[in-house]
């Protein structure tokens, strides 16, 4: 798979709120499938299933399984590489632009 369809499919899993969220909970410690549910009372299991699909296709999160349960585990890497590929560059530009706006406006008046 190449480099930008994989950074598609991070992007895609990390558009929705409800993801953004299920990463959220997981971040500190994994959690089971099940506590996820308990978590996310609005959906069914099916839903946070098909969530957590997503994001397990994109990467972002690793499953364990012990006996009956499954744990899901964040995986921040797919995360980091996003922002060192996008992120961090577009960031330093766009505050060397309102530094320079800055300036201009703190300059002596035209």
């Amino acid at each position: 798979m190449s480099s930008d369809s994989k950074d598609d499919e991070i992007f895609k899993a990390l558009a929705n709120g409800t993801r953004r969220r299920m990463l959220d909970t997981i971040r500190d410690a994994p959690r089971t499938t099940g506590a996820l549910c308990e978590a996310f009372p609005d959906m069914d299991r099916c839903t946070v299933m098909q969530h957590l699909k997503v994001l397990e296709n994109a990467g972002l999160v690793l499953v364990t399984r012990e006996g009956r349960e499954r744990w899901n585990h964040l995986n921040a890497m797919p995360i980091q590489e996003i922002h060192d590929r996008w992120i961090s560059q577009y960031a330093g530009h766009a505050m060397s632009v309102l530094t320079a706006m800055q300036a201009g406006m703190d300059g002596p008046p035209r």
